[in-house]
């Protein structure tokens, strides 16, 4: 990487090198098992012009996107997340009004966790896929989805099809895309002269404060402050509104915008976040230096966890197969003999295995057939909701491990 892909500058200085992992959604089936697999550098750098943090575009979203293993619906609580905030986005806009027939778009709309609440409302509204197996499930679930990646001519050919959107939506997308002007300029075409943009991706701020590096993949190509942002939303004609800060995915920022001629000032919010960012150190590289070296310590502390438990004759196994659980696992180089496997949701995980490191995926009954001292919870940022979902570890005396931000091991309580 020579460029910043969002402002040109070649000012471009270390974070962290994560040293070279396979993409971390490409499961492998049991016959790819002695066939080569790729991988490549994960460096995170950030630029010190616009301070957008990136990471080398070294595989493309057709790459990736084209058949993908994560369905959105398998998280009970990212879909009431969802519910929760079509609720709360239709009484903020009046999407409901009986005077107007409003339209909502959603890119990168997965499974229709997120649109089947606006289709129960009797709302109009278009999901833009571009994975073709998952998209094939909104369908069948009844959201109205069309197989595409969002371009600019993707969201004109849109508006001239369906007319513009009241609201388009982009949650966890906006980090997944090489090209954020293109992007951006996509979704400026979808939107009304006088409708919003509702974007939630990770807040670098708290990225860096509470030592998520596992979210560092190569599915996410940039990561946002909310100064960064505004620059990028700028460059497709979009201006900021308002920021909510909120927990999903370990701490997250929803921003809020509108085209630029009818934005107007924005919000106090906004300047207690940016408030916020410099003092962290973000908009300079004092707020980055030590980063690198906590990483390092996560590193050292599961692998120590996990060789004493080897070593005692204990047993350790995973729980859930997310991307972030893959980048952790080649990172501390972390192999069937130290967790014998992890289990997912997922029916379409099982009978695969991890990229790069190869551990076998497993159904979620498999905990309880087994009894193992340790679940490694490789999910961490749904704590709460799987702290509840395997309370039956109790009924063994087994214990929970979470790895992030720091090793924390955890006595279950039966609920």
């Amino acid at each position: 990487m020579t460029r910043c892909r969002l402002c040109g500058s070649a000012a471009l200085e270390s974070v962290v090198d994560l040293g070279a992992t396979p993409p971390c959604e490409s499961f492998l089936a049991a016959d790819q098992l002695d066939k080569p697999e790729p991988a490549y550098p994960l460096h995170l750098r950030v630029c010190t012009d616009c301070w957008l943090a990136q990471i080398p575009p070294l595989i493309t979203p057709e790459e990736t996107f084209s058949e993908y293993a994560y369905f959105s619906s398998f998280s009970t609580s990212w879909v009431e997340h969802a519910r929760t905030f079509v609720t709360d986005a239709v009484q903020r806009l009046a999407l409901d009004s009986e005077e107007k027939d409003a339209f909502v778009v959603e890119v990168a709309s997965n499974d229709g966790y997120l649109l089947k609440h606006v289709v129960d409302r009797g709302i109009r509204c278009l999901g833009i896929e571009p994975s073709v197996n998952v998209g094939a499930a909104a369908r069948d679930a009844g959201v109205p989805t069309r197989t595409a990646f969002l371009s600019p001519d993707t969201g004109a050919a849109v508006r001239a099809e369906h007319g513009p959107a009241d609201l388009v939506v982009a949650n966890n997308v906006y980090a997944h895309i090489p090209d954020v002007v293109g992007f951006t300029q996509g979704l400026r075409a979808l939107v009304a002269d006088d409708g919003w943009v509702s974007i939630e991706v990770q807040h670098l701020l708290t990225l860096i404060e509470e030592n998520q590096y596992d979210t560092i993949y190569h599915e996410h190509f940039q990561y946002y402050t909310v100064a960064s942002a505004i620059r990028a939303l700028a460059s497709g004609g979009l201006a900021l509104v308002d920021v909510e800060l909120v927990p999903t995915h370990g701490g997250s920022i929803r921003l809020w915008a509108r085209p630029a001629a009818v934005a107007g000032e924005p919000t106090p919010r906004v300047a207690d976040v940016l408030a916020r960012e410099k003092a962290a150190g973000l908009q300079e590289l004092s707020g980055y230096t030590e980063f690198s070296d906590r990483v390092a310590k996560v590193r050292r502390d599961l692998l120590r966890f996990l060789i004493e438990a080897a070593e005692r004759g204990e047993t350790v196994v995973g729980y859930g197969a997310p991307g972030k659980g893959n980048t952790l696992l080649n990172h501390c180089g972390i192999r069937p003999d130290l967790l014998a496997y992890t289990v997912d949701r997922n029916p379409y995980k099982h009978g695969r295995f991890t990229p790069g490191t190869r551990i076998p995926i497993l159904p979620p009954e498999r905990i309880a057939a087994d009894k193992p001292d340790y679940v490694l919870v490789l999910p961490w940022n749904l704590r709460a909701e799987l702290v509840e979902q395997l309370s039956f570890v109790h009924d063994w005396g087994g214990r929970l491990v979470f790895p992030i931000p720091e090793l924390s091991i955890v006595e279950v309580e039966k609920s």
